[in-house]
């Protein structure tokens, strides 16, 4: 069966993964008849109060990510590239927070075991698939990418500035550049409801169904 890794970043949009997009992620793998498995870095992160948006407590990645998937998950830097044919980003705020430090306005840099991961998947070029805030790591690993993260300008011009080409995207469509194997789609960061980001989310994972080998 064709396996696919998916890489999560916590539990909750403001700190972690964005529970709906993980959700119909996997639910979308499943549906097309894919295999997967799901990592998260095992480190330690300040949480953020969902209700308020005030600071939590701290708290772990890995640990966090495990309640979306039941406990079945495993730490980043046991991916194997090669026991996959492709790759899924979910988004949320932890991809700008837990895998790079985008959130924090510096000089940009991305979590290394991700960076390597990300590599190494381009070296082999297989599919990579990437939702709402994580298509901003692209350009650091990929030469000219192609992708989207729907119309948000201040994210868009980051993407572009750093050597990408950012295509604005409706949320009930993706973006491929087929050179680079890379498909994008907008998710929560255009969403409105759970229905919008589900069709979004399919023709990702659909793509990557139909590409795969």
């Amino acid at each position: 069966m064709k396996k696919v890794a998916v890489i999560l970043s916590g539990c909750g949009v403001f700190d972690g993964s964005e529970v709906n997009e993980a959700i119909l992620t996997l639910l979308s793998l499943e549906e097309q008849g894919l295999s997967y498995n799901c990592f998260a870095p095992s480190m330690d992160f300040n949480s953020v109060n969902h209700i308020d948006n005030t600071e939590g407590d701290v708290r772990n990645v890995l640990v966090e990510s495990a309640r979306l998937t039941r406990g079945h998950i495993s730490p980043l830097e046991s991916l194997n590239v090669d026991d996959f044919q492709s790759l899924v980003v979910v988004g949320g705020f932890g991809v700008a927070k837990n895998l790079s430090n985008f959130a924090k306005g510096l000089d940009f840099e991305i979590l290394p075991s991700f960076k390597e991961i990300l590599c190494n998947f381009k070296k082999r070029k297989k599919w990579v698939g990437l939702m709402c805030i994580a298509p901003i790591v692209l350009p650091f690993i990929y030469k000219k990418p192609i992708c989207t993260i729907g119309h948000c300008k201040d994210t868009s011009l980051f993407i572009e500035r750093n050597g990408g080409t950012h295509v604005e995207c409706e949320v009930v469509n993706i973006v491929c550049d087929n050179d680079n194997h890379i498909v994008t789609t907008p998710a929560y960061m255009l969403a409105r409801n759970i229905i919008e980001a589900k069709e979004g989310i399919n023709k990702l994972i659909s793509k990557l169904a139909g590409e795969i080998k």
